[in-house]
């Protein structure tokens, strides 16, 4: 049975799951934006998608755009998890494994990682 959870505690869960990105990676986040929403609809059980340019692809040129975007989708992970502590698992996973995408690693890698 899925979660019940506020769109404002998933949020804030969210936030607890950035605060845990390591400082150094933290600082080096550029232009990147980290939104809830409720679902994809284009795949409307994906858990997250980063849009944008990966820090690994950015040349001297990039400038005057505006942000990339990472995407936490509620719904799907809400409906996939059975309590609130896989929620906050979940959640973790899904932000660190977009962030990882918005640094330029790819899902080999961040399965390898542990981000998968």
């Amino acid at each position: 049975m899925p979660v019940e959870m506020t769109r404002h505690r998933f949020e804030e869960l969210v936030s607890e799951a950035l605060d845990e990105v390591p400082p150094e990676f933290a600082e080096a986040m550029d232009n990147v934006v980290v939104l809830v929403e409720e679902f994809n609809e284009e795949e409307p059980t994906i858990l997250g998608l980063y849009h944008g340019v990966a820090l690994t692809e950015r040349t001297s040129d990039y400038g005057g755009v505006l942000p990339d975007r990472i995407s936490i989708y509620r719904r799907p992970i809400l409906d996939m998890c059975e309590d609130e502590e896989q929620v906050v698992e979940e959640v973790l996973v899904t932000v660190m494994h977009e962030l990882g995408h918005h640094f330029g690693i790819d899902d080999a890698r961040l399965h390898e990682l542990g981000w998968g």
